[in-house]
């Protein structure tokens, strides 16, 4: 069982930045994947970013240039720094772990960017 805590959330004003964090505990995998995925009110979810355990990345086209995942093996942590906030990049952002056949997901924590 893996367990996920996230932290970084909170309100910021359009064009500000906030940095998500999401430590993972219990994991035996060498190999994996980890990332968020964001879900805003009557909207489905939607993948944000994801970062292999070798580094490789993935981002939704809404925030290519904006956002940059990054990650910590050490710690098993993975960080969304997040620049030029728009109001529709408000939601509730879940960390999510994938390890051979399992995935994890964090409780969520919520992101609004409002004037």
């Amino acid at each position: 069982q893996v367990h996920l805590v996230e932290s970084g959330g909170g309100l910021v004003q359009p064009g500000g930045s906030l940095r998500l964090s999401c430590a993972a505990s219990g994991s035996g995998f060498s190999i994996y994947v980890m990332g968020w995925d964001r879900q805003a009110p009557g909207k489905q979810r939607e993948l944000v970013a994801a970062i292999t355990s070798g580094g490789n990345t993935n981002y939704a086209d809404s925030v290519k240039g904006r956002f940059t995942i990054s990650g910590d093996n050490a710690k098993n942590t993975v960080y969304l720094q997040m620049n030029s906030l728009k109001p529709e990049d408000t939601a509730v952002y879940y960390c999510n772990f994938r390890g051979g056949p399992y995935a994890y997901w964090g409780q969520g924590t919520q992101v609004t960017v409002s004037s």
